[in-house]
């Protein structure tokens, strides 16, 4: 039987940065509630943005596009985890498990359902629409596989250099949009997906050894930096990605995307005070620890949940009313509810794949093979996260950066990655 949250709660050490878990477990929510909020279904069931049909929303982005401080949480994280577990292979073993293992099932789960829907022929209208918009939050699980793969070298880097090892970073990205926009150099743009993300990682590095001591100037600097670039520059104002906008912030990361972060790294620090007075609460404190138990199946399921809630509300002959209108708006309370009602259920059913493992004894063997094998597991994630289960039988292919692959060749490297590091950092006869 497993430990309960209560239990877990109870014997945290005195020691654990709770603040942390708090954010962690925030951002993802406000992430989830933000994709069931911009989905806007009209009465001819096609699928919309809501901030396309209100421009004027796109503002908001800039306080709940919070994927940077998950990435900055991580970065925390993952330097204190490498510094008591330092072997590579059992380093990356240790903190993809409960990364991989859910993802893996979601991938069986919706590809066998894909498979199925196709095979009957049954993979039209929303069907069709779920086939290919289910799998596109993977993106943030093959970024976070690559802030772990290279958390070992960048954190030696940041050990010598500190402040230096960001700065390194953050030029990247400069470097790469002046070299994107000022010179037009093709697939330049693809390394900030690298530049960007890992800067906002090795905040969480700076945070860990306490270098972040003025917060106040890290948001004020970041802000400052957002709005001049996109009020003077080619960058949207919207932090997430719109549809048919020739340039966004998100895919490929903007240096405006990484100013963003900035700003919501120092605003979340200015806050550390509050928050951990908060989470220091023991209530406030078990339910962190639950949230934290679930986080990542209820992020894959959310979407499933959110399209599950219309394909019923359709199928049932409800007419739904205009985006953005008075009754659309009346209904969103309702939507969300069922929405999280419908998550709560499915997070029930594949929560057990989230569930710690036993740690496997730590060893040096097995490196290059984890590298192998985080690296496949990152080319077949962020592969299926564009190509969707849509088309699966027919061959439909996306280009991940200048390479087309197909969602079985996404299925099949991100499958052979995760038993490639499953089986690092074990000593031969370890079960």
């Amino acid at each position: 039987m497993g430990i309960s949250a209560r239990e877990l709660a109870a014997a945290t050490p005195a020691s654990r940065d709770r603040y942390i878990d708090l954010l962690r477990v925030a951002s993802l929510a406000v992430v989830v509630l933000g994709h069931w909020l911009m989905a806007a279904v009209g009465p001819d069931g096609q699928i919309g943005n809501l901030l396309a049909v209100v421009p004027e929303l796109q503002l908001v982005t800039w306080v709940f596009q919070v994927m940077p401080v998950f990435f900055f949480v991580g970065g925390f994280s993952h330097a204190l985890a490498h510094r008591s577990r330092p072997a590579y292979a059992s380093f990356l073993r240790a903190r993809l498990q409960r990364l991989l293992r859910p993802t893996m099932v979601f991938v069986a789960v919706w590809g066998a359902a894909a498979l199925v829907l196709q095979l009957a022929g049954a993979d039209g209208g929303l069907t069709g629409v779920a086939l290919r918009l289910v799998t596109q939050p993977l993106w943030f699980i093959g970024i976070y596989l690559a802030m772990v793969a290279f958390t070992p070298p960048l954190l030696r880097l940041h050990e010598r250099w500190g402040w230096g090892a960001f700065a390194v970073l953050a030029g990247g990205a400069v470097a790469v949009d002046v070299l994107r926009f000022a010179a037009d150099v093709p697939f330049v743009e693809f390394l900030n997906f690298a530049f960007v993300w890992l800067a906002v990682h090795q905040l969480g590095f700076l945070r860990a050894d306490g270098m972040l001591r003025r917060p106040v100037l890290l948001a004020g600097a970041g802000l400052v930096g957002a709005a001049a670039l996109v009020a003077l520059g080619p960058y949207p104002l919207s932090m997430v990605g719109m549809p048919g906008e020739k340039v966004s912030n998100m895919a490929p990361p903007t240096l405006a995307l990484l100013c963003h972060g900035l700003w919501l790294v120092g605003a979340v620090e200015l806050l550390r005070g509050p928050g951990a007075r908060l989470v220091a609460r023991a209530g406030v404190w078990r339910t962190v620890v639950a949230a934290n138990g679930i986080a990542m199946t209820a992020f894959l399921w959310h979407l499933t949940a959110m399209l599950g809630v219309y394909g019923v509300l359709l199928g049932s002959g409800v007419a739904l009313p205009e985006p953005a209108s008075g009754a659309w708006w009346a209904q969103v309370p309702l939507r969300i509810a069922a929405a999280a009602v419908l998550t709560a259920l499915l997070v029930a059913v594949f929560r057990r794949f989230e569930a710690p493992v036993p740690a496997a004894p730590a060893t040096d063997a097995g490196g290059p093979l984890a590298a192998l094998g985080i690296a496949l597991a990152l080319l077949g994630v962020l592969g299926l996260s564009m190509t969707g289960f849509a088309g699966l039988l027919s061959g439909h292919s996306a280009t991940l950066i200048a390479v087309p692959v197909t969602a079985p060749a996404a299925v099949g490297l991100a499958l052979a990655g995760w038993l490639l590091v499953e089986r690092a950092g074990r000593r031969r006869g370890d079960s």
